[in-house]
């Protein structure tokens, strides 16, 4: 299924974090906590300004980006876990 998300808003895949720490201790699934780094699935085309101009969206797709533990809202799209967020709740963009 093909989701194009509208104005300014971002579909986010969550980036799995590592099942072990540096030291080497295996860290269980019910001790993790929900990773706040993602993957932009896909992006919308941007919002409109006062005066009814389209602004565009600094993020694109393929961007790793960084967000807030309660930002967006869970979806499930074919079996996979998302996220959709406004552009405004992206913390930032990993290089």
């Amino acid at each position: 299924m093909k989701v194009k998300p509208l104005n300014d808003r971002v579909l986010v895949v969550r980036v799995e974090e590592e099942k072990k720490t540096a030291g080497g201790i295996i860290i269980p699934d019910t001790a993790k906590e929900k990773p706040m780094e993602g993957k932009v699935v896909a992006t919308g085309p941007g919002k409109l300004d006062e005066k009814g101009k389209r602004v565009p969206m600094e993020l694109k797709k393929g961007d790793r980006v960084l967000f807030g533990k309660y930002a967006g809202t869970e979806i499930k799209i074919d079996g996979v876990e998302n996220l959709f967020m406004r552009e405004d709740d992206i913390l930032g963009v990993i290089e």
